[in-house]
């Protein structure tokens, strides 16, 4: 079946197929937050982004292969409720923005910077720290070989703009990244996978940039 990225808490997952990667993303809790699971498909080797919610439902969708490491997007309460059973289950290293990683209360085994790369088995995704939302916020980037880059952006990005800022400081900051770090140098046909709610494009979005500076949110 083909992939449309939407899903409902109490739902079925949806399976994102590429060559080297499988995406499994699902929603859980009352805040309809996204997790997603990675799967390099040579290794299968599995990596999940943000252990949000019902740490039942996120076990039964990793299943008895495991987790080899889990990365929390940022320190809001509502993408780590899971994260100590699913740790205390799998035994996965845990990462998270260096900048975050005291606002999550459970332990991070490495801190991530910009530009380091995460592995899951053969694939290899790059983070990306955006600050505005929270102070060590990371997005990752798939750049797939084989066709075009995949991006899970936590709550730095949505359809239909940037992630919630408080202050005027944080959203020119979030969004300063979000153009430099992503918009600039991302192709249109570029996934965007978000912490919570439906997917998107870098092309479905870009018109928009001047749109989201102009209103300040």
């Amino acid at each position: 079946m083909t992939y449309s990225g939407q899903v409902t808490v109490g739902g079925p997952a949806d399976v994102h197929e590429l060559k080297d990667l499988m995406i499994t993303k699902i929603a859980v809790g009352p805040m309809n937050n996204n997790a997603y699971l990675l799967r390099c498909r040579a290794t299968d080797e599995q990596l999940l982004i943000d252990a949000a919610n019902e740490a039942g439902t996120l076990l039964g969708m990793i299943g008895d292969d495991g987790i080899a490491s889990v990365v929390t997007t940022h320190q809001h309460g509502d993408h780590w409720q899971a994260l100590a059973e699913v740790v205390t289950a799998t035994g996965a290293r845990t990462y998270a923005g260096r900048d975050d990683a005291d606002g999550i209360p459970v332990p991070t085994d490495v801190l991530v910077d910009d530009g380091d790369t995460i592995r899951v088995g053969h694939v290899e995704l790059t983070a990306r720290h955006l600050v505005g939302h929270t102070p060590g916020s990371i997005a990752l980037v798939y750049d797939d070989p084989h066709g075009h880059p995949h991006v899970f952006t936590g709550d730095c990005l949505f359809p239909g703009g940037p992630g919630r800022t408080t202050q005027a400081a944080e959203f020119n900051s979030l969004m300063n990244g979000l153009e430099t770090k992503l918009f600039d140098v991302l192709p249109d046909e570029t996934w965007i996978y978000p912490g919570h709610g439906n997917d998107t494009t870098i092309g479905t979005e870009r018109p928009h940039l001047a749109e989201w500076r102009a209103r300040g949110w």
